[in-house]
């Protein structure tokens, strides 16, 4: 077997050739064609974080795929760009001539913790499956779309109509990509104050990714940049969605809705009106991301599992199995599986010692929002 090599570097450095490999390599394999398993993604983590690396892979100097990374002590990593990183994986070709483990250990890796694992030549050994993820295709344009959505729940769609109907009231409903600054403001705003109300984590408060939603917002390029899509009401913000954007597939984190309007079912008015735009803003794929099923389930026409769990590398690595499981789901240890979750979350979240510090103090502070009857569920 010819040699495989493994070359490291920080994700800011990434050649432009290489990266027109990376690009072609999802090109030929629709499970890659998410923008967060892209390099313009990794070079945006990389602008905001210093441990943000990519692994390019070769065999006889011609090179086989990527892996990007953030890579923590004793040999442990997580995907690029986590806990953004919904989707994640070893960018290859059909037969690479390794396999992930092999990959991982080419690149010093040995224990390596899934999120979002997407794997279509399995490379990998079996992991758990996390939430399903959720898309809007509409090949045969929205009103058709939206048609089999009413025949398959007409009393929520009617509910629907009728609820924005009432947002209408307060001005014409208008939807559209704004370049608003102020918009983006209100809506990270909204969702802090949701992950505070609800007890979760606010992944938006480390620096890094401030610093990430603002580089994105002034992102713009052929093939990658930060997308803002709003609901106004006449001059009443109702809602946005905040995310990448990048060969036709919108993948939003940040989803929030105006809270003085919680009532007339702002984000499911959002959800429609996303869909009439998708051919007038290009989206062939409204990647709503894993979890939050009654949510996302009524509007999505695809849905897909992913992995989550850990790829343990030889015998070192089986010393790094505290950091996470293959299994978190249920059982006898839920309890425990769920404080593992919070605190790999953490950790993913801030990289900074003072950061999850204080992280880990919120969270014991939300334990009794977190248990009171409608409180948050561990995701």
């Amino acid at each position: 077997m010819a040699q495989i090599t493994a070359t490291c570097c920080p994700a800011t450095d990434l050649p432009d050739g290489e990266a027109d490999v990376w690009r072609a390599f999802q090109g030929q394999q629709p499970a890659f064609a998410n923008p967060l398993m892209g390099p313009d993604f990794a070079r945006a983590i990389g602008r905001v974080r210093d441990d943000a690396e990519v692994v390019t892979y070769r065999r006889e100097g011609q090179i086989i795929g990527f892996l990007g990374l953030h890579r923590r002590p004793g040999g442990f990593a997580r995907p690029l760009g986590a806990p953004f990183a919904d989707y994640h994986a070893l960018i290859t070709g059909p037969a690479p001539g390794m396999d992930g483990p092999q990959a991982l250990a080419l690149a010093g890796i040995t224990a390596f913790r899934h999120i979002g694992l997407v794997d279509p030549h399995g490379l990998f050994p079996p992991v758990g499956t996390g939430p399903d993820a959720f898309a809007i295709e509409a090949p045969e344009g929205p009103d058709a779309h939206l048609e089999a959505m009413r025949a398959a729940s007409p009393r929520k769609f009617k509910n629907w109509r009728r609820l924005s109907n009432r947002l209408a009231e307060l001005g014409p409903l208008r939807f559209d990509q704004s370049r608003s600054r102020n918009d983006l403001d209100a809506l990270l705003t909204w969702k802090s104050e949701q992950f505070d109300r609800t007890g979760l984590q606010d992944v938006l408060r480390p620096l890094w990714v401030r610093a990430l939603m603002s580089d994105l917002f002034h992102t713009e390029t052929p093939d990658f940049r930060g997308l803002m899509l709003t609901l106004h009401a006449g001059d009443t913000l109702v809602g946005g969605h905040f995310g990448v954007f990048g060969q036709g597939t919108y993948h939003p984190w940040i989803a929030s809705t105006n809270p003085s309007l919680a009532h007339l079912s702002p984000g499911n008015a959002f959800l429609d009106q996303a869909i009439r735009a998708m051919p007038r803003l290009g989206i062939a794929v409204y990647d709503l991301g894993p979890g939050h099923d009654h949510y996302k389930q009524p509007w999505a026409s695809t849905r897909k599992q992913v992995g989550v769990g850990l790829t343990l590398v030889g015998r070192r690595g089986r010393g790094l199995l505290t950091l996470g499981s293959t299994d978190w789901a249920s059982g006898a240890a839920a309890p425990l599986a769920k404080v593992r979750r919070r605190l790999d979350h953490i950790a993913a979240v801030d990289p900074t010692p003072t950061g999850r510090a204080l992280a880990l103090v919120h969270a014991m502070r939300a334990i009794p929002r977190r248990l009171a009857p409608g409180g948050a569920v561990e995701g």
